[in-house]
């Protein structure tokens, strides 16, 4: 199952449907109106649709991008332990799993909420966030970040090494199995050959193919 990012659509997960599909995978591409819905029912149109179009499946991967990881959190939660036994494992593409610096500077600017939707602006860092509400992961979960960017102005509005939109340690959470930063940026990481790659390992092996193994 895909689940794409904050106002973008399946269509920014095609690349990586086809080649998922080329390698024999049955993959739904779950589209979700992030802009224009709440939090709520954005997770009953996104992972819950999505879990039901794979019941039947014998194994059921992730792979999200950005907004779409913590959707899948917090629908995971919601199951209060109820897990799917075909539930496997997920990777996580640039996921603000402790929130993003970019809407704590921006979330009042105008414009933004047309932009980006009431979830929007409850992407923040602050503890009450939603990405800050959520408990440890509980299932399997390797984090896939990026370290470049392609606006510089947004960078700088970020500690530490960043993807142009979330800091390399703000995708780190608590319960993952794996953890691995590239050289690719947030917006176009999920069409990346490098990131595919370490995509498949993880689906496969449970852990990323780091350079020192």
């Amino acid at each position: 199952m895909l689940l794409h990012g904050l106002a973008r659509s399946a269509l920014s997960m095609t690349i990586l449907e086809w080649r998922l599909e080329r390698l024999g995978y049955q993959v739904e591409n779950i589209d979700y109106p992030s802009r224009r819905e709440s939090f709520e029912h954005l997770i009953e149109v996104g992972p819950a649709k999505g879990v039901e179009m794979c019941k039947d499946a014998k194994r059921m991967h992730f792979i999200t991008h950005s907004l779409g990881g913590i959707l899948l959190r917090k629908y995971h939660e919601s199951l209060n332990g109820d897990i799917p036994e075909n539930w496997a494992r997920t990777v996580m593409l640039g996921p603000p799993n402790n929130g993003s610096e970019i809407v704590d500077e921006t979330g009042d600017w105008v414009g933004f909420e047309l932009l980006n939707g009431e979830v929007g602006l409850r992407l923040g860092t602050d503890p009450n966030s939603l990405p800050n509400q959520l408990g440890p992961v509980e299932f399997e979960l390797g984090v896939i970040a990026g370290d470049q960017s392609v606006s510089p102005y947004f960078s700088g509005l970020i500690d530490g090494e960043d993807d142009g939109k979330v800091s390399v340690s703000s995708t780190i959470i608590e319960g993952m199995d794996d953890h691995i930063v590239l050289p690719v940026t947030h917006t176009f990481m999920m069409n990346d050959r490098a990131v595919f790659a370490q995509i498949l390992a993880f689906l496969a092996n449970g852990r990323f193919d780091h350079p020192a193994d």
